[in-house]
């Protein structure tokens, strides 16, 4: 059994990950950044060590700096969160090396889902629906184009390594790929030290689908109720839910039928998250394997009941699953609202600055908010722009949307800018009350018709 774990993270998952270690009575250790000194999540842990400057490469991604932290303050695990390290197979072979747990799966599984291409073969190995697009890699610019024409623009032109929305590039014509192609590789090469990329076909219309799921060491797998994390600006993720309203329950055990197929054939354990596009005749397309715990994991924890980041420490002691397939049932309908300082109306820029006031409306039955900050934080301007996660759980979607617009309404904030206003919006757009929305629909339709009316 761990006795204490570091944290490597910062913010409002830092603070959710130190929440769960003491109430399994575990002790943990903060390492933050000259810019978090001050932060909720440093006062939280046990112990704090500060590993580094405001910038991520100073700090939170100096994988030495945080395996030395570990060590000295007698850790017996390291949890990365999401984003920074938690998808990095180096850190986590470091941590084996250092005897430390790394709360997540194998450096070995990071590293093979890591890389889309490779991904991507594994899971038509696998017998899993993927995207029609090349076999491993494009080796040229004229591969690429054969390759494009054979299946068909507008094709997605990837980076091997990328996620989280970066390396991905939308090409509509033989002309777009001569012209994007070398510049994609560049921009490969500098974000993810990898220039290898590989092209897929563009679903039109489609929504982005995607299922937990979740196996201890003994070989044990369950997969979670499907999350709709279609409403995406620039393939960043605004608001998701769970259930998808459009989803039936023979589709949904289908998928899940899937997915477990999927983490079986990488004998993965710990969770992960399996990320489809569902076209419009409900087909499903495997995009990427996401090998850690995802932001919207909160709606997921809120219709099942089980506290995910808990199970995953569980696991990583060497624990047994304590639920089954049949264990795992769907109570109600949860929605999630990320809060985002940043201005909409100037294209949604980054706003950093001083929170001078805030008043977050928990205490109601259903609603849950996760957050890192506190009125008197201050909001740098080196890390993701996240305020505050506002989630809701009611009986059935149309009274979560509801209570949803009711905390929306009530939260406040002074000192920077944030998408509130854009959020309240979009609550009440007919699109999304209907459920008819695709990755898309905000860029296409809903956004220019708010911008017209905000002006």
């Amino acid at each position: 059994m761990f006795q204490k774990v570091l944290v490597a993270n910062r913010g409002e998952i830092a603070v959710q990950i130190i929440r769960s270690l003491h109430e399994l009575d575990i002790q943990a250790v903060a390492v933050y950044s000259t810019a978090d000194e001050n932060s909720l999540f440093v006062r939280l842990a046990d112990e704090a060590v500060c590993i580094g400057g405001p910038q991520p490469a100073e700090s939170y991604l100096n994988t030495f700096n945080i395996v030395n932290a570990a060590i000295l303050t007698g850790c017996d695990a390291i949890h990365p969160g999401y984003g920074f390290l938690s998808e990095n197979a180096e850190f986590a072979r470091l941590c084996e090396e250092s005897n430390l747990k790394f709360i997540g799966p194998s450096y070995q599984t990071i590293e093979l889902m890591g890389n889309k291409s490779r991904a991507r073969e594994t899971m038509i190995s696998a017998n899993v629906p993927v995207i029609p697009g090349s076999n491993g890699m494009v080796r040229d610019l004229e591969n690429a184009m054969v390759v494009a024409e054979q299946i068909g623009y507008p094709v997605m032109l990837k980076a091997a390594d990328g996620g989280g929305g970066k390396g991905i590039r939308r090409i509509n014509s033989p002309d777009e790929l001569k012209k994007a192609y070398q510049a994609a590789q560049r921009e490969a090469q500098t974000s993810f030290g990898n220039a290898d990329l590989y092209l897929e076909k563009i679903i039109e219309n489609a929504k982005h689908i995607e299922m937990q799921v979740i196996a201890d060491q003994y070989g044990h797998y369950v997969f979670l109720p499907e999350r709709d994390c279609s409403l995406q600006r620039t393939n960043q993720k605004v608001i998701e839910e769970t259930p998808c309203a459009v989803i039936s329950h023979t589709e949904r055990e289908t998928l899940g039928e899937i997915v477990v197929r999927a983490a079986k054939a990488i004998k993965y354990y710990n969770t992960g998250t399996i990320e489809f596009l569902m076209d419009q005749d409900h087909h499903f397309y495997f995009m990427e394997m996401n090998t850690r715990l995802q932001v919207e994991h909160t709606v997921t924890e809120e219709v099942t009941g089980i506290e995910l980041i808990k199970e995953q420490i569980k696991i990583a002691e060497g624990q047994k699953l304590s639920f089954s397939q049949l264990d795992v049932n769907i109570l109600g309908h949860a929605i999630e609202c990320r809060i985002n300082a940043e201005d909409p109306s100037n294209n949604f820029m980054p706003s950093a600055g001083k929170i001078d006031h805030l008043f977050l409306p928990v205490g109601t039955m259903g609603v849950r908010i996760d957050s890192g900050i506190t009125q008197g934080s201050l909001i740098p301007p080196f890390y993701d722009s996240m305020i505050a996660k506002m989630i809701v759980k009611m009986p059935t979607r149309q009274e979560a949307i509801v209570k949803m617009r009711r905390v929306l309404k009530e939260f406040e904030i002074n000192g920077v800018k944030c998408n509130k206003t854009f959020l309240e919006a979009l609550l009440v757009d007919k699109g999304f009350e209907k459920a008819q929305f695709s990755t898309k629909y905000i860029e296409n339709n809903f956004l220019k018709e708010w911008l017209n009316n905000e002006k």
